[in-house]
């Protein structure tokens, strides 16, 4: 009996790629609703289009790669990705005061974004390595510094929803490599007690902005007479979800939509959208497929043959659980505004291709999950 996993392309999940597909046919449609005739993002369904068609290609391209070629190569796709990072902020500070994406003729592309991919990867490899030395805090703080290595070219874009992510990836794969609970609470504690001591620091500085701020203090001390910015968006995403009622006003009829009352409505508010064109019926469907979807990835993960793929599909289904739940949370004003995407749905091809690379490797895993026999 060898003891090599083979490729079998029976055991593909084709419920998970079903699902995910699903969530993808209804965001485009559901994006070009939201474009209500705004001359300034026509095109965006199409744009998003072209990214499914590639993000699809690249599902079967990473699933028929066998995903332990990844552990190999991690230290370089650590490298190559915080080169690209630092490089796209110097040469953004220095030619447009600060840039998160290179231009491919009328594609942006957003390298923060496979930043994520590459970060749940470079974790998984580090945290199978010395799986059994989680115990000891200099590894702990070893995996933090080669986080902090890519985070830190995303925090000074600024990028900070992004950070939060990434740190949120590492903590969960951290508790999913087997650290006992009492230390987590005792890095979850110190950790925040740093953010809050170095807030104030951050600020100063400007690494954060000065309308990253706005946020929290819209969120904290919302004015209810706004006209315009955050407060003023949040108040119209509300009354869009509040409009939708339970079945809606129908595709390419929410009032608060098409008549551009809703801002940012294709991409950080298109759960807003959904809820007036599709009302609660219809926000609740799509809410049980990503439910749906989350649940296959971490079926997948408990059914990996080794600690590597399970942690690559863990981080996959923290990514996801953790940017739907914040963009919802956003919308209807449980959370200050992010600007993270709602997976599959929301405008953002390199947001979709990043979800849909990560489908891939986690497809990888399945499809590895059995020894060859003979």
């Amino acid at each position: 009996m060898g003891q090599n996993p083979t490729t079998n392309w029976r055991h593909f999940d084709f419920w998970l790629l079903g699902a995910v597909a699903l969530l993808v046919i209804f965001g485009i449609p559901m994006i070009r609703s939201a474009i209500a005739g705004n001359i300034a993002s026509a095109g965006a369904d199409q744009n998003q289009l072209i990214f499914a068609v590639i993000g699809f290609v690249a599902v079967l391209v990473t699933a028929s790669i066998d995903y332990h070629l990844w552990a190999s190569i991690s230290r370089g796709l650590y490298i190559g990705t915080a080169v690209v990072l630092a490089g796209l902020y110097l040469v953004g500070d220095a030619l447009f005061g600060s840039a998160r994406w290179f231009s491919v003729g009328p594609i942006l592309i957003q390298p923060s974004e496979i930043a994520k991919i590459v970060l749940i990867l470079v974790l998984a490899d580090f945290f199978t390595r010395y799986q059994n030395r989680m115990d000891e805090p200099q590894w702990i703080l070893r995996s933090l510094l080669m986080t902090m290595g890519i985070v830190v070219w995303v925090l000074l874009q600024p990028n900070l929803s992004t950070v939060i992510l990434m740190l949120v990836l590492w903590f969960s794969l951290l508790w999913a490599a087997g650290l006992r609970i009492k230390h987590l609470l005792i890095f979850g504690g110190g950790g925040l007690i740093t953010a809050a001591a170095s807030f104030p620091l951050l600020v100063r500085f400007e690494i954060i902005k000065a309308y990253q701020l706005q946020r929290i203090t819209n969120f904290i001390f919302p004015d209810p007479n706004a006209t315009h910015g955050e407060a003023y968006n949040i108040q119209q995403a509300l009354i869009s979800i509040g409009s939708g009622g339970l079945f809606g006003q129908g595709y390419g009829h929410g009032s608060q939509v098409q008549l551009r009352f809703l801002k940012v409505r294709w991409s950080d508010f298109i759960f807003s959208a959904m809820a007036q064109e599709f009302g609660f019926i219809g926000t609740v469907l799509i809410m049980l497929i990503l439910l749906f979807v989350i649940y296959r990835i971490l079926r997948i993960a408990h059914m990996s043959r080794d600690t590597f793929g399970a942690l690559i599909a863990y981080g996959v289904a923290a990514m996801l659980a953790f940017q739907t739940i914040v963009n919802i949370g956003v919308n209807l004003k449980m959370l200050p505004a992010t600007g993270l995407t709602l997976p599959f749905i929301s405008y953002g091809g390199s947001s979709l291709l990043s979800s849909l690379i990560g489908i891939g490797l986690v497809e990888s895993v399945i499809l590895r999950h059995k020894t060859l026999e003979f």
